[in-house]
């Protein structure tokens, strides 16, 4: 092997192991985790060819993207896996405090969110 071939190949496999470390940082890395609470808004399956669970929690309290307007605080999520999802979907309405991994883009098998709900730590009924 030539000396060229040598330090192509090294550079060829220095380029993948950067680009292998970059998507891995992109799209596998967990950058954040933690938990939201709040009434459950929805829980829908959907997409055009991967379909993935979608949910908006309604967080109380409000907030003010605009200076003179006030709306409520929203967390908008994708669901890790069908069964924390069909629990969710038969108790729309109720209290739930739920654990999320935060990434850094969205996959397409993921879901559209950043956010992703992984487990269920508490779901109650709202005080009338």
């Amino acid at each position: 092997m030539t000396t060229g071939k040598k330090v192509g190949s090294i550079i060829a496999i220095v380029v993948v192991i950067i680009l292998v470390i970059i998507c891995y940082y992109r799209y596998f890395f967990v950058f954040g985790e933690g938990v939201k609470a709040g009434e459950l808004n929805y829980v829908v399956k959907k997409g055009y060819v991967f379909k993935t669970y979608e949910g908006k929690l309604i967080q109380s309290g409000i907030k003010s993207r605009q200076t003179g307007t006030l709306q409520n605080n929203e967390f908008e999520f994708s669901i890790a896996n069908q069964e924390i999802a069909e629990k969710m979907m038969a108790n729309s309405g109720k209290f739930f405090e739920l654990h999320y991994k935060e990434y850094k883009h969205a996959l397409p098998w993921r879901g559209f969110s950043v956010y992703v709900v992984d487990s269920i730590l508490t779901s109650k009924d709202l005080p009338q």
